[in-house]
């Protein structure tokens, strides 16, 4: 044996030593730029998987029939579809901004709490193949549709606990980092930077860990009692033993639907950055905005439910929930009205990021003005349940969270790679992106004004054209995204180095215009007074 065969052997390959050591560099980190980057590939893994279901949803949607799928499997891909998508890529996502860029934007070393964070990311992965594993146990996967309602949901076979287990996981990781964003921004802010001078993104990460920290443990009570339900003889939620099965509507919802604010408030922040950026001047009305978010951010815990006007409700219920409800539109056309008022006489560039900024504020804006309809009584009592929530929801959720994800990405994703990343794919993209989208749930409106019943895999024959554009739609959209990814992958490898303003141009903006906080760059703290 020559010496160094000998020494290989004593000592083992170095270059083993040197892939073990980068593996445990990601797996035991607490830099917050590092878990930011982990929160960010997960996202973007659970972004493919959580699509793919769509895909295999809209596949068996194409026409009348059963074509591939069998109703039990089907109910379940609406379930961990919706699950996946939610819980795996959306919040991940934003939390990745938030660990990103939170401490760069108040002048903080880290996060307060590094080993917390560590934690909070590595729920996540095992709380995901949890969930996809449910969908292999025997009698298919969980099958009550997101909303988990009973008795449906007891019926799933031996996935049910394991699902119920990854929420419950799932929900911890949310709340640890919650604890974590809120700790960080009240003790770490830099010298001279009160609350009302902080940058909108921060706001909005501060409000929706605050909504987070009051929603979660209301679904963990709820599926705990669904355990119950199921494994040890209560009855919380079964008529026969004296329960009652809108009692878990009702705790659903109340968590519900403040999630569906902590998913659109760090979007919110992301398009409160871009658009001054690219419209160089100062975000109009900042403290009008910090207010609205919060103003949102209470009504969201007294209206949920709104989803819940067909389970025989009082008549002072309804009117209760259908008034609340539209007043947080009052809120919302405030920070609309901000956002056009800041591009108003604005200097205005079309870069990727302003671009998907602007198709958030018009499509958006749809998505909220159909919430509108659902919110009063009698028509929604015609719109329950079918295609038109469905139509609703997505307008919330594509163009509204994932739109300002996306602008969010494009926007620091120099910051992030040190690399610019190739514009005109870039733009190609986004124009792919906005036009499958309403390709793909713009008919959905259609549908469910013309009485197509949500979460079935077989429909009558009168709905076959619309749902043909809408599934061409969807796997148009899921092509697109791969040049997201080939985006990204090229921006990572090289390309144009990212100068210290990247968005500057001639107009010597920084990175951010965080209206009015103390003039900084992110490579720069903010000086201290």
């Amino acid at each position: 044996m020559s010496s160094t065969a000998a020494d290989t052997h004593a000592h083992g390959d170095p270059h083993s030593h040197g892939a073990l050591a980068w593996i445990m560099r990601w797996i035991t980190t607490t830099n917050h730029k590092d878990i930011g980057t982990l929160y960010m590939c997960f996202s973007l893994l659970m972004l493919f998987i959580g699509g793919a279901m769509a895909l295999l949803i809209r596949a068996e949607l194409f026409q009348p029939g059963l074509q591939f799928f069998n109703p039990s499997f089907f109910n379940s891909m609406t379930t961990v579809h919706a699950l996946i998508m939610v819980f795996g890529m959306i919040m991940p996502a934003f939390a990745g901004f938030a660990n990103w860029f939170i401490p760069l934007m108040i002048g903080a070393p880290d996060m307060a709490l590094p080993r917390l964070n560590n934690w909070s990311f590595w729920l996540l992965p095992f709380a995901g193949a949890l969930l996809l594993m449910t969908l292999f146990m025997p009698g298919g996967g969980p099958a009550g549709g997101w909303t988990l309602y009973p008795p449906l949901v007891l019926q799933t076979g031996d996935a049910f606990p394991f699902a119920m287990f990854a929420i419950h996981l799932l929900g911890v990781s949310s709340i640890l980092a919650a604890i974590n964003i809120i700790v960080t921004i009240m003790n770490l802010r830099a010298p001279g930077m009160p609350l009302l001078k902080m940058p909108m993104f921060v706001w909005t990460w501060l409000i929706t860990a605050y909504l987070l920290l009051l929603a979660m443990p209301v679904l963990a009570g709820g599926v705990t009692m669904l355990l119950t339900d199921r494994f040890f003889g209560t009855s919380f939620f079964a008529a026969a033993g004296g329960g009652d099965p809108v009692l878990f509507q009702h705790i659903f919802w109340f968590f519900g639907h403040p999630e569906v604010y902590v998913i659109i408030l760090p979007a919110f922040g992301i398009i409160s950055e871009v658009i001054p950026t690219f419209a160089r001047k100062p975000l109009f009305g900042y403290a009008a905005m910090v207010y609205a978010t919060a103003s949102i951010a209470f009504l969201s815990l007294v209206v949920w439910a709104h989803h819940m006007f067909t389970v025989g409700m009082p008549l002072a219920g309804q009117l209760f929930f259908m008034l609340t409800t539209m007043i947080i539109a009052v809120p919302t056309g405030v920070k609309i009205f901000n956002w056009t008022a800041t591009l108003w006489k604005g200097s205005l560039t079309f870069e990727t990021p302003m671009l998907y900024a602007l198709a958030f504020l018009f499509l958006f804006t749809l998505g909220g003005f159909s919430g509108l309809m659902l919110a009063i009584v009698p028509a929604d009592i015609q719109y329950h349940d079918t295609y038109f929530v469905v139509a609703h929801f997505h307008y919330v959720l594509v163009p509204g969270a994932l739109f300002g994800a996306f602008a969010g990405a494009y926007y620091w994703m120099p910051k992030m790679t040190g690399h610019m990343y190739d514009e005109t794919l870039g733009k190609l993209h986004f124009w792919l992106t906005t036009i499958f989208v309403n390709v793909t749930f713009f008919p959905q409106h259609f549908l469910g004004l013309a009485g197509m019943p949500r979460r079935i895999p077989d429909y009558s024959p009168q709905f076959a054209d619309f749902n043909m554009i809408s599934s061409i739609g969807a796997f148009g959209l899921g092509a697109a995204q791969l040049i997201f990814l080939y985006t990204i992958v090229k921006c990572i490898r090289g390309g144009p180095k990212a100068t210290a303003g990247v968005w500057e141009g001639s107009h010597g903006l920084e990175w951010t215009v965080p209206s009015p906080a103390p003039h900084h760059t992110f490579n720069d703290p903010p000086e201290i007074k």
